[in-house]
């Protein structure tokens, strides 16, 4: 019986003695003490800092996006101008006149550069890449999210034509998925 007791006390302490010695042999060496230290001091810029300067770092115009034949007819759907969206936002989006089937789209100070991707949905989407933005536009209303904080900065967004196909979607709703297929008429 002791020489369990023996054996299991040996295999405890034999880990916890090699890890002491090798954090005494890890360590490094104090300087001297009229050696003068260096301290790194690491500088915390505060984020009104860093949203100025990305509200004034330009877009880059150059995009390395293609865009095919079916992208253009998807742009030429996209609502321009100011947006309203739910409370009290709002959204301007802009087409570029250079470069078609792109877009700017102004959201609370910050600039993004849009362009369409397809979607198998039917709805129009255009993504900024190198900001993390999406612009999801619906028959009645739009929404901009931000794919890198998992999060919407914009939601309930309806350009004049979104109201009207709201308001017409309120009088004939749509058809139940629960309420199956219309019958043939014979």
């Amino acid at each position: 019986m002791k020489t369990i007791a023996l054996i299991a006390a040996a295999a405890l302490t034999l880990p916890l003695a090699a890890m002491a010695q090798s954090s005494t042999t890890s360590s490094p060496a104090k300087p001297a003490a009229n050696t003068p230290t260096k301290k790194v001091v690491q500088k915390v810029v505060p984020k009104r800092v860093i949203k100025k300067l990305e509200e004034s770092k330009p877009i880059t115009e150059e995009a390395d996006a293609t865009l095919s034949e079916q992208d253009l007819k998807v742009a030429q759907t996209v609502l321009t101008g100011t947006i309203k969206c739910e409370l009290g936002a709002s959204v301007n989006i802009e087409a570029d006149a250079k470069k078609p089937g792109f877009f700017t789209l102004t959201h609370a100070g910050v600039r993004y550069r849009l362009h369409p991707v397809e979607s198998r949905t039917g709805a129009v989407r255009l993504e900024d890449p190198s900001r993390g933005a999406m612009w999801l536009q619906l028959g009645n209303k739009s929404m901009l999210m931000s794919q890198k904080q998992g999060l919407r900065l914009a939601d309930e967004c309806q350009a004049a034509k979104q109201v009207e196909v709201a308001e017409d979607m309120k009088k004939n709703p749509p058809k139940s998925l629960f309420e199956g297929a219309d019958t043939p008429k014979q």
